[in-house]
């Protein structure tokens, strides 16, 4: 294989790897990088080389050294397989809902199952439209008090409740006053 083409492919993998490694689905990692998803996704299948700019803001959204991203000994294999820092861990503030979604899922489970640390200021609201068929929640309240509606059954949960509640129909969270809440999403 060319080298130029090589690297393309290096580059492609790695990137796609980090992603996945931080628990980003490409949505999340666009939103984060302003990268757009299809362009993200032609970078990943090596359909498209990422401009300065882009490839700038991809290795400042996943936190990674542009040179790592080229090294060919980074593929040896460790025992241990992830350590993902406080600082680095990826987070999505929603500023409309109020709240702070800091992304703790393992990234082999990333659209299995998605752990999120959500925090919400007081009063925010979480709305959520329909998941995958058959897809539930499990939410767990670690500070203050949430509502937590699906369909339209509604329950009040306080610090060490959980509810599981079907995440396939509109569903939301909300706070009443500040709150934190540990939020398992299992796709069926």
């Amino acid at each position: 294989m060319p080298a130029d083409l090589e690297i393309a492919a290096r580059l492609a993998s790695r990137l796609k790897e980090e992603r996945k490694k931080k628990g980003l689905s490409l949505e999340a990692l666009a939103q984060l990088s302003g990268v757009s998803r299809s362009m993200l996704s032609q970078i990943e299948r090596s359909e498209s080389s990422p401009t300065v700019a882009s490839l700038w803001n991809l290795t400042r959204a996943l936190n990674v050294d542009f040179a790592g991203l080229l090294d060919a000994t980074a593929d040896t294999p460790q025992s241990i397989r992830d350590v993902v820092r406080a600082a680095e861990i990826p987070q999505i503030t929603n500023k409309a809902g109020g709240c702070v979604i800091r992304i703790l899922s393992a990234p082999d489970d990333v659209g299995q199952t998605e752990v999120y640390d959500i925090t919400f200021q007081p009063d925010a609201l979480l709305d959520s439209a329909p998941h995958k068929t058959n897809c539930e929640e499990s939410l767990t309240v670690l500070s203050g008090t949430v509502v937590v509606i699906s369909d339209t059954e509604t329950t009040t949960a306080e610090v060490g409740d959980t509810v599981r509640y079907r995440a396939d129909r509109d569903h939301s969270i909300h706070a009443q006053g500040e709150a934190r809440v540990l939020l398992i999403v299992k796709n069926a």
